[in-house]
């Protein structure tokens, strides 16, 4: 089963064509690397995927289900997490996890237990009362992946999660996400961070909103020569122009 199928996928915003007739499958159970330069139309389709923006033309399917037809469902079992991380600064940590577990109606026993889980996996436990302004990015990184699946969806959507974040920091949310994965979530992350990228089992290059490569890390690389994956992403970038042409 695929976790995300689109097909001939096209956003245009007045004269400018930000998704460019895009097709690809998502297996289950991945973790899929969706890559390119800014402005390449990632975050438009990722819109598109989780039912915030309408496409011009195209088809989605999420879970197996038409976004267009059934979105509500959609949004109930799926997460997002962006690089801005979706969290109120003004409100403490236990409040954010609260509102989420508001907004994805769960019961008081099931919000008791995934906020005990949360807050140990993110290494807030005795933090709960602290603003989440008052958090380092590391730490409010970790409670925005507790609050994104705090209704334990079947697919996360991660658009640049760890922009902004230092190294160490992004390795240890790597391992989260990694124990997220072994659970059987599917995981569609974009990121600009190579050895984020080498660590997907499949990837996906776009440039001005058309696919221009898809495999897995050693096919892509393989097919330019063994080259690292940093290169791959120069290469892709260079040709695009005619690819797209």
């Amino acid at each position: 089963m695929n976790a995300v199928q689109i097909e001939h996928l096209t956003k245009v915003f007045g004269r400018f064509t930000a998704v460019d007739d895009l097709s690809l499958e998502v297996p289950a159970g991945q973790v899929f690397g969706f890559l390119g330069a800014n402005g390449s139309g990632k975050t438009t389709t990722i819109r598109m995927l989780t039912g915030a923006l309408k496409p011009t033309s195209g088809k989605a399917r999420v879970l197996g289900v038409d976004v267009a037809k059934r979105v509500e469902e959609v949004r109930r079992r799926i997460g997002y997490m962006s690089q801005r991380f979706s969290l109120f600064e003004d409100m403490t940590v236990d409040e954010n996890l609260r509102f989420y577990g508001g907004v994805y109606q769960l019961p008081p026993d099931v919000f008791a237990q995934r906020r005990e889980y949360i807050l140990q996996m993110a290494g807030l436990a005795g933090r709960e009362a602290e603003l989440t302004r008052n958090l380092s990015v590391g730490w409010r990184q970790r409670l925005a992946l507790g609050a994104a699946t705090i209704h334990e969806p079947e697919l996360l959507f991660l658009d640049e999660p760890t922009s902004g974040v230092d190294p160490i920091a992004r390795r240890r949310f790597w391992d989260l996400l990694y124990e997220l994965a072994e659970s059987g979530v599917t995981l569609f992350v974009t990121t600009h961070y190579m050895d984020e990228a080498s660590h997907c089992n499949r990837l996906a290059f776009i440039n001005s909103g058309k696919l221009v490569a898809q495999g897995s890390p050693r096919e892509l690389r393989a097919a330019h020569g063994n080259v690292s994956l940093d290169e791959v992403f120069a290469i892709l970038e260079a040709r695009a122009p005619q690819i797209a042409s």
